[in-house]
C-alpha cells in the first residue's frame, strides 16, 4: 500500500521525540471486511506501534462523510477492491486541515516540516 509507505516514510523522518507527540490514524473504505480483527492483523503485518497509530473502521455513511470532510474520494469496484485519492492529510489539534499530500511517493519534506512546526507549537494530531 503506498499511503502506508509514505505514512512509515514520514514517520521515519521525524524525531522520536518529535513522532512522541503526533498520531497516526488509518480509516478503512472498507466497513464490512476490515473488523477489529483484521485491523489488528493490518497493524501486525505493517509493524505499527499501539502508542501513536489508530486504525479504524466505521459505519458506512460515517465513513462517506469523513471522506467528504478531507476531500477523499472513494469508489469500491466489482471484484469488492477500493480505488481512492491518495492524500496525506494533516490536522492541528482542533481538527482543522493545515497540510495535504497528494499523490504517492511523493517528497515527504513539506509534511515533515509541518508536523514539526505543529509539535512545535504544541498544537499537532495527525
Amino acid at each position: 500500500m503506498g499511503l502506508m509507505n509514505d505514512l512509515k516514510r514520514i514517520s521515519a523522518a521525524l524525531t522520536p521525540a518529535q513522532r512522541a507527540k503526533i498520531g497516526f490514524t488509518m480509516i478503512s473504505f472498507d466497513t464490512e471486511h476490515d473488523t477489529p480483527a483484521a485491523l489488528k492483523e493490518y497493524r501486525r503485518a505493517w509493524d505499527l506501534p499501539t502508542d501513536n497509530w489508530t486504525l479504524l473502521s466505521g459505519k458506512p455513511d460515517d465513513v462517506l462523510e469523513l471522506a467528504a470532510l478531507l476531500d477523499v474520494k472513494y469508489k469500491q469496484d466489482a471484484n469488492g477492491q477500493f480505488a481512492h485519492s491518495n492524500v496525506i492529510t494533516v490536522l492541528n489539534a482542533k481538527g482543522e486541515i493545515v497540510h495535504q499530500q497528494i499523490g504517492l511517493n511523493e517528497d515527504i519534506s513539506e509534511t515533515v516540516q509541518m508536523l514539526a512546526k505543529l509539535v512545535k507549537n504544541r498544537i499537532c494530531r495527525h
